[in-house]
């Protein structure tokens, strides 16, 4: 469908490890990375109903295919500026949350770590640092974005956090190599999905303390 450049819908779900207790066959950690590396195919991953219907109308609008990545397990609704516009989303990249000035850090989510990056901000932020949070549901689109736009989102000389239940490979464009990769590179285990986020480094606390340490090197 890329190739014929056909509008044709792909939904897939159980997007990650999380899925926990079938076992690591059934834990696609590799599947998104491997869906963006096709050329013409729109890869959306939403973080929540708002960005999940955005989604839909991002697929009717693109003249080629579409793959919707979802979740298995339920995501709370994410809190947004009051400036937010659905315009925002349809450029694959928004900023969620910000501090007044220049921030600290730029963590960049997709999916269901959109939420826990917020939360970890918010134990940052009692701690002094400053974070701005920035949704990323498709990378193709935002990549294609003006420079301008891009530079809005992702400030120059600020350091750049990627977090992902995924693998590196998709966020390099826009971390660079000096920029934090929080994801996974190996399979998952057969387990409860909460005990899987501890032991794989994706609880709130976890995620807060990385991002922490990173900003000290």
């Amino acid at each position: 469908s890329a190739l014929m450049n056909l509008q044709s819908i792909y939904i897939f779900t159980h997007d990650s490890f999380f899925v926990g207790e079938d076992g690591p066959t059934h834990q696609p950690i590799e599947h998104v990375a491997s869906l963006r590396l096709i050329p013409g195919l729109q890869v959306i991953r939403p973080a929540d109903g708002v960005e999940t219907a955005l989604a839909w109308q991002a697929a009717l609008q693109y003249s080629g295919p579409t793959a919707l990545i979802l979740t298995r397990q339920k995501l709370p609704v994410i809190a947004r500026p009051v400036a937010f516009t659905p315009a925002d989303a349809l450029k694959g990249g928004y900023v969620v949350a910000s501090p007044d000035g220049t921030p600290d850090v730029v963590i960049m989510a997709s999916g269901s770590e959109v939420h826990v990056a917020v939360e970890a901000a918010e134990i940052m932020s009692a701690n002094g640092v400053k974070s701005r949070i920035v949704s990323i549901p498709c990378l193709e689109t935002f990549l294609s974005q003006s420079k301008e736009y891009i530079r809005e989102i992702l400030p120059a000389g600020v350091p750049r956090v990627a977090f992902e239940a995924g693998r590196r490979a998709s966020w390099g464009r826009l971390i660079g190599c000096d920029g934090l990769f929080i994801g996974i590179e190996h399979f998952g285990a057969s387990a409860p999905d909460k005990i899987l986020a501890e032991q794989f480094g994706f609880t709130t606390p976890q995620v807060a303390e990385k991002i922490t340490s990173f900003l000290k090197k």
